[in-house]
């Protein structure tokens, strides 16, 4: 339930800082003007942080994923049914038996993320990190387009006066979960190619894919339009509250107390 844990812990703290930055950032200087950012101008900001994250995104969700296959094909491995389908006696229906192989199990060996790494760097080199980019790119970016407005213009909802910019952090949290649960069903499928694009090992019968298009007309052909919102409202699930309590760190100002200062000068006083 659990592989691919200790990439996300360690990858997605700088992947959420770049993001979070990149945009204000791009928000900065879209803004220099002196005049109010239009919606337009917050998509393009969202646009560039999409962009600047997948530098961290893309590896982390290579290993993930490589990880969480290790499991599932170690799982087909060590039980390799046979499905029979037979007429059940006196009826119209087929039941399908399932026979097992009784052969001992071949041993599984485990793989960690340090292994996945240095093996497709020896074998493919730095470019071995970055496959599925363009489909991380497909997915982040218009993510980032639709969350980062979203959350703005939810978020200037909670400010109690126009002369006082600050909003309480539960306001920042429902913000992030709303903004970041629309933002993830609306790219789902976006991530469903992806995700089938970056998983390198197959198992029986599995389709394999030569890129993005190849890859969406097969799913398409194969399995219907429904596809691609496969675990969609698992993604949300996830999504969610990741990026509320991103917001409510980033806005209630955890790194500027750390670092002694604040931008709203809270601790001059």
């Amino acid at each position: 339930m659990y592989r691919g844990a200790a990439v996300n812990l360690t990858l997605v703290t700088p992947e959420k800082a770049i993001k979070l930055a990149a945009n204000d950032f791009f928000r900065h200087q879209l803004s220099k003007d002196g005049g109010k950012l239009t919606v337009l101008k917050e998509m393009l900001a969202g646009c560039g942080a999409g962009m600047c994250q997948v530098i961290i995104t893309t590896p982390m969700e290579m290993l993930k994923i490589q990880l969480q296959d290790a499991g599932r094909l170690a799982a087909q491995q060590r039980v390799m049914p046979s499905v029979v389908a037979t007429l059940k006696m006196g009826g119209t229906t087929a039941v399908l038996s399932r026979s097992y192989n009784a052969s001992p199990a071949p041993k599984i060996m485990r793989v960690s993320a340090t292994q996945i790494t240095r093996e497709l760097l020896r074998t493919k080199g730095i470019t071995g990190l970055y496959k599925g980019l363009g489909a991380t790119l497909m997915r982040d970016i218009p993510f980032s387009v639709v969350y980062f407005p979203l959350f703005a213009h939810l978020h200037q909802l909670g400010k109690r006066s126009t002369e006082d910019p600050n909003v309480p952090f539960y306001w920042s949290f429902m913000s992030g979960c709303l903004a970041g649960c629309i933002a993830a069903v609306t790219v789902s499928p976006c991530d469903v190619v992806k995700t089938r694009l970056q998983s390198l090992k197959k198992g029986a019968n599995e389709e394999t894919y030569n890129g993005v298009v190849d890859c969406i007309r097969k799913i398409l052909h194969k399995e219907g339009p429904g596809a691609f919102m496969k675990g969609a409202s698992c993604r949300a699930l996830v999504i969610a509250p990741l990026f509320g309590i991103a917001q409510v760190m980033y806005f209630v100002g955890v790194g500027e107390f750390l670092l002694g200062y604040s931008p709203y000068n809270m601790y001059s006083v």
